[in-house]
């Protein structure tokens, strides 16, 4: 039998974070290693994950007007030549099917980096008439990309689960409309169900997604300081329509070119689950994305097996009718210890230990996972105790993270200060820009740090606007600077 010491984390998250979190996504089950470098084996605990996140925000879509479909994951090179600039940016990260079975093929294949080609090229045949706007879909699958960065599961990969909307609209102004809706709807799923606090705002010109008019974008910050990007939305233009041939008649019966919009989040958010929440003993899952939320562990003797089992199957039942995702660990190879620290391991919200004295007094005890803290409840009231106690675990779990995001907020108004910052503890740093890419440039170069995000909420940061952090020239935006993953 393996011991509690084997499947626990044997390094601190404060002292290796990098460590730690691939004995977390190792050790809790969430992922393993593929035979092509770069690449990772989704396990079923990792996967329901993502299934749950799936699942929120593809009810939400679904809500708004959108639609789900296919594409397929070959894109002619010729395709995506089409649009110059989304083809160059890409290059680098491109794989290259050249050969099928035996044959040479007359054209390169990309596998999909991305689906804006493939997806625009059907556009341009299903729309003739403004009748035919807006078209709103959205799609999951995999996307390939030849990762030229060091890998780092669930936050850069070769290959990676996302999904990834697509939209036509006859207005600009519509079309500006959809991408804020989308951004609030990821801001939402990121800060309410993943209880990860971001930041909201544009992406500058050299860090948007390119092919873009502008990108906005949800920034969120890790314990160790840096930087990840959580979700993005992007303004399109006609970039794509004008390429692409994405034309419609309109009501004064001329032909006009599209506005367009894309946006997309991967499983890299299971990936600041983990960083963001959990702890020594391993996962940290907030309630409303675990897929496990409540274990139920029987403590009997061989005497008392069978009415402990029964009340423990009798209880997870209770609570399942009311809407709870429940399991009773009925194993018997293994000790309660072992199975505690098993399921602190794979970050279970709430574990409820029940033994045959709990049953004599109609009671149970609650575990909670991200205090440890216990309590015993009476058995009538224990649907509302646990509703109760997790939504105390989603609520605290946010503030936390919070409370990390608040930690890592600086302001710099000479750049030896911004320096001694990103040296030190790190974080964001709130800046005064001037504007020109060249700034930006130098910045990342000299100390490694991206600009992040231009932030939407501004007013509280005018005292920033005076200089630019590099050049020392006015400053006429407030920039977010930060190292990054």
């Amino acid at each position: 039998m393996a011991s509690a010491k084997h499947i626990g984390i044997s390094v601190k998250k404060n002292e290796n974070l990098s460590d730690w979190y691939t004995q977390v996504i190792w050790k809790a089950g969430l992922a393993d290693y593929a035979p092509v470098k770069g690449f990772i084996v989704l396990k079923p605990y990792g996967y329901a994950i993502w299934e749950l996140i799936k699942d929120i925000l593809d009810r939400k879509l679904k809500e708004t007007g959108h639609q789900n479909g296919f594409l397929p994951v070959l894109i002619p090179e010729a395709l995506l030549a089409k649009e110059k600039d989304h083809f160059t940016g890409f290059t680098p990260e491109v794989f290259w099917v050249t050969r099928a079975g035996n044959n040479d093929l007359s054209e390169k294949l990309a596998l999909r980096p991305t689906s804006e080609t493939i997806a625009y090229s059907s556009f341009s045949r299903w729309i003739a008439s403004y009748r035919d706007l807006p078209i709103k879909m959205n799609f999951w699958n995999s996307a390939l990309r030849a990762e030229i960065k060091a890998t780092k599961p669930f936050i850069r990969n070769s290959e990676f689960l996302w999904q990834e909307g697509h939209t036509v609209h006859a207005d600009e102004e519509e079309a500006k409309g959809e991408v804020m809706l989308i951004l609030d709807i990821y801001q939402r799923l990121i800060e309410d169900h993943l209880a990860i606090a971001t930041i909201a705002g544009l992406k500058s010109e050299k860090e948007k997604f390119v092919g873009a008019q502008y990108t906005t974008t949800l920034e969120g910050m890790m314990p160790d300081g840096k930087a990840l990007q959580m979700a993005t939305s992007h303004h399109l233009g006609q970039n794509f329509s004008k390429p692409f041939e994405i034309k419609y008649l309109g009501q004064d019966n001329d032909q006009h070119y599209a506005w367009q919009t894309s946006w997309g989040i991967s499983w890299r958010l299971i990936g600041a689950l983990v960083m963001m929440h959990g702890d020594d003993k391993g996962l940290l899952l907030p309630p409303y994305i675990a897929p496990i939320q409540i274990v139920v562990v029987p403590i009997f003797r061989d005497r008392d097996s069978k009415v402990v089992k029964s009340k423990a199957l009798e209880v997870a039942e209770v609570l399942r009718k009311s809407g709870l995702r429940v399991i009773v660990d009925e194993r018997e190879e293994y000790t309660s210890g072992w199975k505690f620290n098993e399921w602190e391991v794979k970050g279970v919200p709430l574990r409820i230990n029940l033994g045959p004295r709990d049953i004599e007094n109609a009671q149970v005890e609650l575990v909670r996972r991200d205090t440890m803290q216990k309590s015993t409840v009476n058995c009538s009231i224990l649907v509302d105790s646990v509703f109760s106690i997790l939504n105390e675990i989603q609520t605290n779990l946010l503030l936390r993270t919070k409370e990390i995001l608040r930690q890592y907020l600086s302001k710099a108004t000479s750049y030896d200060s911004f320096k001694s910052i990103l040296d030190g503890k790190g974080g964001f740093v709130y800046t005064g820009w001037c504007g020109d890419q060249s700034c930006e440039t130098k910045v990342k170069e000299e100390t490694g740090a991206d600009l992040r995000v231009l932030p939407f909420d501004e007013q509280q940061e005018t005292g920033l606007l005076s200089n630019c952090v590099y050049c020392r020239q006015p400053a006429n935006k407030i920039a977010v600077f930060a190292r990054a993953y």
